[in-house]
């Protein structure tokens, strides 16, 4: 009896590891996500703030076609991206509580609005409500001669702080932040 019982466990156990292995994943994201801290070295643990966003590429696309002027756009692909602040901050000259924010953007022919939105958890900014807004900050767009072909987001360390460099294509848009 005892051998019947240990057989038929033994072939349980066969049955679902095979069934493990049958797992199907999917391949990678079009779009990945990526992120990017202050301060930038990995080997500094406690960062000021962090950003979690998709990165979408141009694939012979324009950007004006992926991120309308004059529309609120998600800042990257997939979610909404998403921004940490580990400490309270000036954000773009908007005082800002350390906490999680969704961000968005408008990007315009001479500035961009930058959006701190305090609802999380969004796909894209199909749901984006302009009454969940923290803040709402306009920086400069700037531009360089280098073409990015993947939205990208970066810290550059300044004086008093550090900027919060978006770009994509020739576009570069910075987003002072002090603390």
């Amino acid at each position: 009896m005892k051998k019947v019982i240990y057989l038929s466990l033994f072939i349980a156990v066969l049955g679902f590891s095979n069934s493990l292995s049958a797992q199907k994943f999917s391949g990678l994201d079009k779009s990945p996500m990526d992120m990017a801290s202050y301060p930038t070295d990995y080997k500094v643990s406690e960062k000021v703030v962090r950003i979690i966003y998709g990165r979408p590429q141009l694939k012979n696309r324009s950007l004006a076609e992926l991120a309308p002027a004059g529309e609120v756009w998600r800042t990257g692909a997939n979610e909404a991206a998403e921004i940490t602040f580990y400490q309270d901050v000036n954000f773009g000259g908007r005082d800002i509580s350390a906490g999680t924010y969704s961000l968005f953007t408008i990007p315009g022919e001479e500035e961009w609005t930058v959006i701190l939105n305090k609802n999380l958890n969004q796909w894209g900014s199909y749901f984006y409500e302009d009454s969940a807004d923290v803040a709402r900050v306009s920086v400069p767009n700037g531009s360089d001669s280098a073409s990015l072909e993947e939205f990208s987001i970066a810290f550059k360390e300044v004086d008093k702080g550090a900027h919060m460099v978006m770009g994509w294509d020739k576009t570069r848009v910075a987003v002072p932040i002090t603390w």
